[in-house]
């Protein structure tokens, strides 16, 4: 199976790009990877009320999508993943510095969370035989 950024499509209203799911070739099957699977029911179930048509890009949600889309794009072709990795956690800290700073609790709470998104992949990552 191959994992690839795609467009989920909710209730023929709502277009959620970015999402990453496994695609099997041969079968045809799809599956949201199970890492950002809790967070893209969250956004659906924020959804279920919205009657408008919307567009939204899971990778401003999601740090693992926010990740993958980044190392799909072509200035950071050359870079190893690792890089990039360190560079977005470093953005996240300066980020929460700042958000600190001016006391803002919900931009604090969500760099945190962005934060946390990443060392849970890495610590499951570091994890494995």
């Amino acid at each position: 199976m191959n994992i690839k950024l795609r467009t989920v499509i909710y209730k023929n209203k709502v277009e959620i790009e970015n999402v990453p799911v496994f695609s099997c070739e041969d079968c045809r099957r799809s599956e949201v990877l199970a890492e950002v699977k809790s967070e893209l029911t969250g956004v659906i179930g924020k959804l279920e009320q919205t009657t408008n048509k919307q567009h939204i890009h899971f990778n401003d949600i999601s740090e693992i999508a926010h990740l993958m889309f980044k190392v799909t794009e072509k200035q950071y072709a050359a870079d190893p993943v690792e890089k990039i990795v360190e560079e977005r956690i470093n953005e996240l800290l300066d980020l929460l510095l700042l958000a600190q700073s001016l006391q803002d609790e919900p931009w604090v709470e969500d760099v945190r969370k962005r934060l946390e998104q990443i060392s849970k992949q890495s610590l499951s990552l570091n994890d494995s035989p």
